[in-house]
């Protein structure tokens, strides 16, 4: 039996490059990040009108993944629109999901240290994919509705100004509007604590799960729990890619009542 080791919550730093830490996550974060850009060369070079397997195959998982999100925007052109950004996530999150699987991760030690570590076992990583999901759906917004109409979904502090002149009942409507932007501002900010904490706590309880099998059951008994975790990595890089899609579907709608102007 061996030694059981929960890992940390916090990524351990391997060395360091001109006083920059560099954490085991950092190096599981470059691996995916290279794995993807040489798969993404590679078939860049290898398109043909007369597709080979690994082309076929490709495009089936592309058509695959347009067709779940147009299922959210509902428009293939949106679909295609948003692609870049909640296509790029999911495929991000799954391979670090499943290199995180991987024989040697977790286990291989370099100066005393974990080498390898599933990336998205790093809070840092899954707050900053959900900065830039949240992010991106407001540059969404702004390049389809307007600034200010983007904005006034938040802070109608114009209608404020307006409803002085109109009387009690209008400027009470207007508190009552500014208010509701206020919350869309605290919804917001809980956008990116959930989006960063279900994908950070999906996997590192995965993480802690498999470490534990592991130590007990050493040979057959962790296989399941591999299969598992494959299906989970699979459905946390779909619900997070799904939901910043939501979000830039959303953003990018026009506000009930400004069609007209």
């Amino acid at each position: 039996m061996s030694t059981l080791h929960i890992p940390p919550l916090a990524p351990e730093t391997v060395f360091q490059i001109g006083g920059f830490p560099v954490t085991n996550t950092m190096v599981n974060v470059w691996l995916t990040m290279g794995m993807l850009l040489v798969m993404g060369l590679f078939l860049r070079r290898s398109l043909s009108l007369r597709p080979g397997k690994l082309q076929n195959f490709s495009e089936y998982i592309l058509e695959s993944v347009l067709g779940y999100f147009d299922q959210v925007t509902g428009d293939r052109r949106q679909t295609i629109r948003f692609l870049p950004v909640s296509g790029s996530i999911f495929f991000f999150i799954l391979l670090s999901n499943w290199l995180g699987l991987l024989p040697g991760v977790g286990s291989i030690t370099f100066h005393n240290e974990l080498l390898l570590r599933s990336a998205n076992t790093d809070l840092n990583l899954t707050v900053a994919m959900a900065l830039v999901s949240v992010a991106a759906s407001h540059l969404f917004g702004f390049a389809t509705v307007g600034i200010f109409t983007h904005l006034n979904k938040f802070i109608q502090l114009g209608t404020i100004v307006k409803s002085f002149r109109r009387g009690p009942i209008a400027i009470f409507t207007a508190v009552i509007e500014f208010g509701v932007g206020f919350i869309e501002i605290i919804s917001e900010i809980a956008k990116v604590v959930s989006l960063s904490l279900r994908l950070f706590g999906n996997v590192f309880a995965g993480e802690v799960l498999m470490t534990v099998m592991a130590s007990l059951f050493s040979l057959l008994l962790p296989a399941p729990f591999m299969l598992l975790e494959l299906l989970v990595g699979l459905i946390q890089a779909a619900v997070f890619a799904i939901l910043s899609l939501t979000y830039m579907t959303v953003a990018s709608a026009v506000p009930h009542g400004s069609e007209n102007h």
